[in-house]
């Protein structure tokens, strides 16, 4: 009896440790399993580009008014806010020095010209020389000179609309003393406004002038039309975009307002391969994906295009009906065998 219990706990021990030895071999069978991932096969697909960028509403013209002279205001006609037409006067400074200036010399003018008149009967007899004449002669244009130089002076002291618009807040009261630098109010032309964005250079080769975009307001998300007038050949040197200004058509909205520009659409190609962008690997000089051959996991180079909603474009690498790891590319090691679980789409990935 006692032989036997002996008998029995030998087989035990060694049932025990065969089996400790034996935990080791599955746990490493089990960390060697292949990892389990999804996948797409890479065909022909249409894209079409459509960019978004941040616009600014400008007015179609806007200039600050400020007088040309210094002076006290004696007229001061700029209403808050109010329309006015092109050559309206808005202000006028006091010119009662330059109205005294040019009445002294318009009479001395008359008297000049009447002693030119009399020399210039004595010359044909004559009567006096060819110098004397000219000196008269010259002292008349001198004098019609100098009511030019005051008329321009006068012409200085009136302040008038240059171009059709809304007046901006009057920053000035009546009476009050002025130089250049003294800003009167605001003037835009509201009835006509104009769009300016920014461009990515990568997307400079689709936009050109006369070229059509649509604008996004907040009025209700409205979409609206414009027309690409000028682009700035000019690049940001910060940024690396491209300025671009377009007219607004039909109804204008307040200057200043946050618009979106929607590029026209354009179509790309029609066998151009897209693949998700959680399935590119970056890399300090590459970008990588996952392409299943032979039940292995291929890391292969590519090189990218235009980008959408959760797709890019690849444009090196691929080829049709290559099939691209999508799910599990953290857990695949390069040449290491793969266990494909199911084929998805694009649609089924980008929603």
């Amino acid at each position: 009896m006692k032989n036997t219990f002996i008998g029995l706990s030998l087989l035990l021990l060694l049932f025990s440790c065969k089996q400790k030895k034996d935990q080791p071999t599955q746990n490493a069978k089990s960390s060697q399993s292949p990892p389990i991932v999804d996948v797409i096969i890479a065909g022909g697909s249409s894209i079409t580009n459509n960019i978004e960028v941040n616009g600014t509403v400008i007015p179609g013209e806007m200039v600050s008014i400020n007088p040309e002279t210094s002076g006290r205001l004696t007229m001061l006609n700029l209403p808050d806010g109010g329309k006015v037409s092109q050559g309206a006067v808005l202000a006028k400074i006091n010119d009662a020095d330059l109205q005294a200036t040019y009445s002294k010399t318009k009479v001395l003018l008359d008297m000049a010209q009447k002693t030119e008149q009399r020399l210039r009967k004595l010359l044909t007899i004559n009567g006096i020389n060819q110098a004397d004449y000219d000196l008269a002669l010259n002292q008349v244009n001198s004098y019609k000179a100098d009511l030019s130089v005051t008329q321009a002076e006068i012409d200085k002291t009136i302040i008038k609309a240059p171009f059709s618009g809304v007046l901006g807040l009057r920053m000035i009261s009546p009476g009050a003393y002025v130089t250049p630098a003294t800003v009167l109010s605001t003037l835009q032309q509201v009835d006509k406004v104009k769009i300016d964005f920014n461009v990515p250079e990568a997307y400079g080769n689709l936009i050109h002038r006369g070229a059509s975009v649509t604008v996004q307001t907040n009025e209700g998300n409205i979409n609206r039309k414009a027309t690409i007038i000028a682009i700035d050949p000019q690049l940001n040197l910060t940024t690396r975009n491209l300025k671009v200004r377009a007219i607004l058509e039909g109804t204008s909205i307040n200057p200043g307002s946050f618009v979106k520009v929607i590029l026209s659409n354009n179509s790309i190609g029609e066998n151009n391969i897209m693949v998700p962008t959680n399935c590119i690997i970056p890399e300090a000089t590459a970008k990588k994906v996952i392409v299943v051959k032979d039940g292995q996991g291929i890391f292969v180079d590519i090189e990218t295009g235009y980008r959408s909603s959760g797709m890019v474009e690849v444009t090196k690498g691929l080829k049709l009906g290559d099939s691209i790891v999508v799910t599990g590319v953290l857990f695949v090691r390069p040449k290491s065998p793969v266990k494909v679980r199911s084929v998805k789409t694009l649609s089924d990935l980008v929603k």
